[in-house]
């Protein structure tokens, strides 16, 4: 009876766990694969041979996490006032009124787009650091070969790179799964 009760979609409960439900599920995709993508494009420009200071672009993606998360997120939080430099940008950018701001805040849905974009800033550079460990240690012989043999970058990416990373890929993918579902599904 209580299952029927909330998956009934006519009712009370079913009109609060549906919506529910599909925000868990879309921050799970969310903060796993852009989180993924992200940070495997990051590692891959980053490593690549012409790239110059390599140290310093990984430290300005890694900077943050030598501040404490607390620190991070109260930053975001002043970037993102009525009054905060998010804003004021868009003011002077024209994008939005000059006495407006978004209500990153108060809006449910500009809340959500927030939680997500912050959550892509601390999740990336994890994610970053991860690959350019697998990344480095790929045999130069095989980009080489690639490069002989005539394959494009991204044939090189999906038949080299990313079977080389699967392990990883797995392992990251169920640990995100797994704090989101600790997270939004059970509470503490």
């Amino acid at each position: 009876d209580n299952f029927r009760t909330v998956l009934d979609f006519n009712g009370a409960f079913g009109q609060t766990f549906w919506p529910i439900l599909g925000w868990t599920f879309t921050w799970a995709i969310f903060a796993t694969f852009l989180n993924y993508i992200l940070g495997m494009l990051l590692a891959i420009l980053i490593n690549k041979k012409e790239v110059r200071w390599k140290g310093f672009w990984r430290f300005c993606f890694i900077l943050y996490i030598a501040v404490p998360q607390f620190v991070t997120l109260l930053t975001m939080r002043t970037l993102l006032q009525p009054n905060g430099a998010v804003n004021v940008l868009l003011r002077e950018w024209g994008i939005i009124a000059q006495d407006a701001a978004l209500p990153f805040f108060t809006n449910a849905t500009w809340a959500r787009v927030t939680i997500i974009v912050v959550n892509i800033w601390v999740g990336v550079p994890y994610t970053l650091l991860t690959n350019t460990g697998i990344l480095q240690n790929i045999p130069t012989e095989l980009y080489e070969a690639a490069k002989v043999d005539g394959t494009s970058d991204f044939r090189y990416l999906t038949k080299v790179m990313i079977p080389i990373c699967r392990p990883t890929i797995i392992t990251i993918t169920i640990l995100k799964v797994i704090e989101c579902w600790n997270s939004y599904v059970w509470p503490r």
